[in-house]
């Protein structure tokens, strides 16, 4: 029915045109806003991302982690409403543009890749919080943000 995905790249050696960071916000497969390291702020790009909370301001990340070298690390993540009223959640993590760890909200578990993923597995797997929060987020945090958005733009349809 619908759908809310946020996708975040981190490259280690920007370039020209190429920001460090950057951060796409997907309403049902339509971009709906953009925030990138060079530009500094959240851009909203529909009527729904309007509702943005920080719209235009800045967003805090840090890139300390990345390793020398050019790479670049993914994180994908979000939810859909289901017609029947079922939420289907996501949280993806790559590396390099190759698949690292996964967590499906269905299982509430972690899917490592490969074997570097395995040791990120274990630990948030001991920890526990991590799949507790991806659990609140994606299940209930996202669904409610999905449910505003969808809203924003609803109204700014009804007002033309």
């Amino acid at each position: 029915l619908h759908s809310l995905r946020y996708l975040h790249m981190a490259v280690s050696e920007p370039g020209l045109g190429i920001p460090q960071y950057l951060v796409m916000g997907y309403l049902d497969g339509i971009p709906f806003m953009r925030y990138d390291s060079e530009r500094g702020r959240v851009e909203p790009l529909t009527q729904a991302g309007m509702g943005l909370p920080g719209a235009g301001t800045q967003f805090h990340g840090s890139l300390s982690n990345l390793p020398a070298g050019l790479h670049t690390v993914q994180w994908d993540y979000g939810c859909e409403l289901l017609s029947d009223g079922n939420v289907r959640g996501s949280d993806r993590y790559g590396y390099d543009g190759q698949d690292f760890i996964s967590f499906d909200l269905g299982s509430g578990s972690f899917v490592a890749a490969d074997r570097a993923a395995q040791v990120t597995k274990m630990r948030w797997d001991a920890e526990g919080f991590v799949a507790e929060h991806l659990t609140n987020y994606l299940g209930q945090t996202c669904v409610d943000e999905l449910r505003r958005f969808v809203g924003y733009g609803r109204k700014a349809l009804e007002r033309k």
